[in-house]
């Protein structure tokens, strides 16, 4: 260790900060380089065997609860009903990315002698402060990212702050006079005071108050947030990488993109094929705009708010929900023989239901909470309660949708034209006019000759009145129950015809349901149709698309078809299609975006023209 950390020749400092899975990493590589035979830490000796007896039950989390005051009435009238003090509590988090924990469960191991040596007090002091970045502690030595911190902190701003120095750096005194090598693990905003305390030699004032014991309790798995210094998941991985001795130097950034992918799986089972492709080219633009939201930040890793953000923004309100989800995932959670406590900002519940104000006694970088505000899946008590009251006789579209799809049938019938219109394409020899652009194929293959070649593209004959769209081809009846024919509200809408899943098995709002297209068929102008799913002149139909196509045929005006589907229609189809004298335009599902498809695909049906005045906070797209 650099000269500059060492109090004596006997006393090493490792200045960390609290609540880093880097810093924890360093400590273990620190003690495991050098030899110390006594580890002292910035903890009062009360918490000693609440804290070992915690770590000794780690990957569980646990948490050591010390309270300052006790929780009362007053059982003579003062004048205000329900007059009482607030219960007020500091605590030590059993966290594995804990630096002093690592450290002390390493000395544990090991067999090393372990002093708790800061001050008893009744009513601690928490100090809050700004720091840097610990993922700094890859690349700069831990000498000068702790000396160049020394310029920006603080003197001890309390009385019993500089109590508390005096105190410790008394105890290290203490120590040296019995061991060889000591390794003193503390604040890095505290180290430089303790040293010049160690070194001016003042005595301290060794009467300590009385104080509570200290109380251990497993906390609640969903509360896990609000105790750990790094999020639950990469937490987990810190633990995993240890039990499977792999390396985790680097899990504070790689964590985040195994927490990605396990968001990507679960966002995926959760929603099927509603959801969007999170591809890998989306993951890595995400990664990118992570980093850049990071730079403004001035942050080198990425905290919870911002991965959400860039997940909300990128992925949808759906993505960010199971990345969220995942990051407070824990997987080590056996059952302990302690009661259960549960966490929140700056509070906590204890395990009779009392709750207490709670200061950390190992705080980390000073932490913002900021909202973001997400439209979760309701609960499936409210699905089942607006179950009960939807009118099955009282169904309307949301306009918003209705706008898009009926903008993207345009889309679908114009770029059918311009495939009608490519088989009349012509190429020539260029004189005078490029006419509709350079012909490359047909100039390369007569490079030889050095004439150019260009197109001209002669206006489509004929128009289109009619469009299939097939979502899902081949389509499994099972999955796609609900079939129905709607008559449009206006003249700039279609005549829609569809099958898609079963109306109501997705409740998003009061009188708001879910579905998702497996395929549709537009006739545009609208015209009045009987139910195609009824009409027993279609029941040759051996599938839903048949049958769509059939009615297509059956209605259309015009000589074509436009049918968007994965794969080109069969003979079968195409043989259909020619009994009707009509003929079918293929345009393939693939020239669109994958991410527009998948949100056309997905629709909402309102219980009744009322209901489009409030839909709008409920639906979100996937």
């Amino acid at each position: 260790m650099h000269e500059i950390l060492k109090f004596s020749d006997r006393i090493s400092c490792l200045p960390v900060v609290h609540g880093s899975g880097d810093f924890a990493v360093e400590v273990r590589r620190v003690m495991l380089s050098e030899r110390f035979d006594c580890l002292a830490v910035p903890l009062p000796e009360s918490f000693r065997s609440v804290v070992e007896t915690g770590i000794g039950h780690l990957p569980n989390i646990t948490i050591a609860v010390q309270s300052e005051t006790e929780p009362y009435t007053s059982s003579e009238w003062t004048g205000h009903a329900g007059e009482s003090r607030p219960r007020v509590s500091s605590y030590v988090p059993i966290d594995p990315c804990q630096p002093v924990i690592a450290a002390l469960r390493l000395a544990m191991q090991e067999h090393m002698t372990r002093s708790f040596i800061d001050l008893e007090v009744e009513e601690f002091e928490a100090r809050h402060e700004v720091l840097p970045d610990s993922y700094a502690i890859k690349q700069v030595p831990i000498e000068k990212f702790a000396t160049a911190l020394m310029v920006q902190s603080p003197p001890p701003a309390t009385q019993q702050e500089q109590q508390r120095i005096r105190h410790m750096a008394w105890r290290l005194r203490e120590l040296e006079r019995r061991h060889q090598s000591i390794l003193f693990v503390c604040s890095i905003s505290q180290w430089h005071w303790i040293r010049d305390a160690y070194l001016e030699n003042q005595e301290a004032d060794v009467s300590e108050p009385a104080v509570y014991d200290p109380e251990l309790y497993r906390v609640s798995p969903s509360t896990l947030l609000f105790l750990l210094g790094e999020l639950p998941f990469i937490t987990g991985l810190y633990e995993q990488s240890r039990f499977n001795l792999d390396s985790d130097e680097n899990l504070s950034v790689d964590g985040v993109k195994e927490m990605l992918l396990s968001a990507r799986e679960k966002y995926q089972i959760d929603l099927k094929n509603r959801g969007r492709k999170i591809s890998t080219h989306l993951l890595s633009t995400y990664l990118r705009y992570v980093r850049n939201l990071c730079l403004i930040e001035r942050r080198m890793t990425p905290d919870l708010y911002t991965l959400i953000t860039a997940a909300k923004q990128l992925g949808g309100d759906q993505f960010a929900i199971a990345l969220a989800e995942v990051a407070r995932e824990y997987p080590f959670q056996d059952w302990l023989p302690l009661e259960e406590f549960q966490m929140s900002i700056e509070k906590g519940q204890f395990p009779d239901g009392g709750i207490s104000q709670l200061k950390n006694r190992l705080p980390g970088p000073s932490i913002s909470w900021r909202t973001c505000a997400l439209n979760r899946k309701p609960p499936r008590i409210d699905q089942d309660r607006w179950a009960m009251r939807w009118n099955p006789y009282n169904h309307c579209s949301w306009p918003p949708e209705d706008v898009a799809i009926e903008r993207f049938r345009t889309h679908v019938k114009d770029r059918a034209l311009s495939i009608m219109g490519n088989d009349l394409a012509k190429t020539e020899k260029f004189t005078t006019s490029l006419k509709d652009g350079l012909d490359i194929r047909e100039t390369l293959r007569n490079w030889h000759t050095g004439n150019l070649y260009v197109k001209e593209n002669p206006p489509s004959r004929g128009s289109l009145d009619c469009v299939i769209m097939l979502f899902d081809s081949p389509a499994d009846p099972r999955e796609y129950p609900w079939r129905i024919t709607w008559h449009a509200e206006h003249q700039d809408e279609s005549t829609l015809a569809f099958f898609a899943t079963q109306l109501g098995d997705e409740l998003v709002g009061p009188g708001i349901a879910m579905a998702t297209y497996g395929g549709t068929m537009f006739l545009f102008p609208p015209r009045p149709v009987a139910d195609i799913w009824e009409d027993r002149r279609f029941d040759f139909a051996d599938t839903l698309e048949e049958r769509l196509l059939a009615a297509a045929c059956h209605y259309s005006r015009e000589r074509h078809i436009a049918i968007l589907s994965a794969v080109p229609p069969g003979v079968g189809w195409r043989r259909l299609a020619k009994r009707h004298g009509k003929k079918l335009v293929h345009v393939p599902l693939g020239h669109f975006s994958q991410e527009t498809l998948q949100q056309l695909k997905i629709f909402h049906v309102l219980n009744g023209r009322q209901v489009r005045s409030y839909a709008e906070h409920f639906i979100r797209k996937a």
